[in-house]
C-alpha cells in the first residue's frame, strides 16, 4: 500500500524514514495549519497527497516556501501578564462557556475538544485537578481511563482545554488572527499562567514521562 502523511517535528521521520512525509511547521494539534482555514488546509493536504507521485522513497520534504506562515512563538517563550497569573482559572474558563458553545453550534457541533473524554461541563473538574497536581497533592480524576497514566491523561487534559480557549476566543473575535489568539492565551489568560505552572512541575518532576508532556503541553 502506498502511503504519505504528515510529521510535526522533522527528527523524527529523519530517524523512521517512512516511505512519504511532509515537514510542516505547525504546534501540536495543528497538523494542518491554521484553525477554521478550510482553503489553507486543503492547500497543505494537496502537498501531502502529491508525495505520492515520488516513485521511491523514503521522502522527506518541507511545506512549500510559498505556504510557511509566520512562526508563533512557543508558549515557554512568552511571559503571563501579572494581572492573568492573579486571575482564577476555573472562573475564567466558565466565563468564556458560553462562547465556547457558540463556536460548536455555529459549526454544526465540530470541536477540537474530546481528547481527555472529559465533558467540557466537567472542566472545573480538570482545573482542581491540575492545580492540585502542581502543588505536588497525590491529584487524579475518576474518569481518567484506566489504560492511560497520569502524565499522558494530563496532555490530553491541556489540549482539550486549549483547544476550548481557543474556540471561545475564536467565537467572541471572529476577525482575530490566529497570532493574536495564541499571545492572548499565553499571556492574557489564567488557565495560560497555569499551563505554564504545569510545564515547570512536571520539568522538575524525576518521572521522564512527565518531563516529556511538559515540553508538549508548553507549546
Amino acid at each position: 500500500m502506498t502511503t504519505t502523511g504528515i510529521v510535526l517535528i522533522e527528527e523524527h521521520a529523519q530517524r523512521v524514514k517512512p516511505p512519504r512525509m511532509l515537514a510542516v511547521p505547525f504546534f501540536f494539534g495543528n497538523a494542518l495549519g491554521e484553525p477554521d482555514n478550510p482553503e489553507y488546509q486543503h492547500r497543505v493536504l494537496q502537498a501531502t497527497f502529491d508525495l505520492l507521485d515520488r516513485e521511491q522513497g523514503p521522502v522527506l520534504e518541507q511545506l512549500p516556501e510559498d505556504m510557511v506562515p509566520d512562526i508563533l512563538v512557543q508558549g515557554s517563550q512568552m511571559t503571563s501578564s501579572s494581572e492573568a497569573a492573579s486571575l482564577n482559572a476555573a472562573d475564567e474558563l466558565t466565563s468564556l462557556r458560553a462562547y465556547y458553545e457558540q463556536w460548536v453550534n455555529a459549526h454544526n457541533g465540530r470541536t477540537a475538544v474530546g481528547l481527555s473524554t472529559i465533558p467540557q461541563r466537567r472542566f472545573r473538574g480538570i482545573v482542581r485537578f491540575l492545580e492540585g497536581y502542581i502543588s505536588g497533592e497525590e491529584s487524579d480524576m475518576k474518569e481518567r481511563p484506566q489504560h492511560t497514566n497520569v502524565p499522558q491523561f494530563i496532555r490530553y487534559c491541556v489540549d482539550d482545554l486549549k483547544a476550548f480557549y481557543y474556540e471561545a476566543r475564536m467565537a467572541q473575535r471572529p476577525d482575530g488572527a490566529d497570532r493574536d489568539i495564541h499571545n492572548w492565551f499565553w499571556s492574557d489568560t489564567a488557565m495560560g499562567a497555569l499551563t505554564m505552572a504545569l510545564a515547570q512541575r512536571m520539568r522538575d518532576d524525576d518521572d521522564e514521562t512527565a518531563k516529556a508532556v511538559a515540553y508538549g503541553i508548553a507549546r
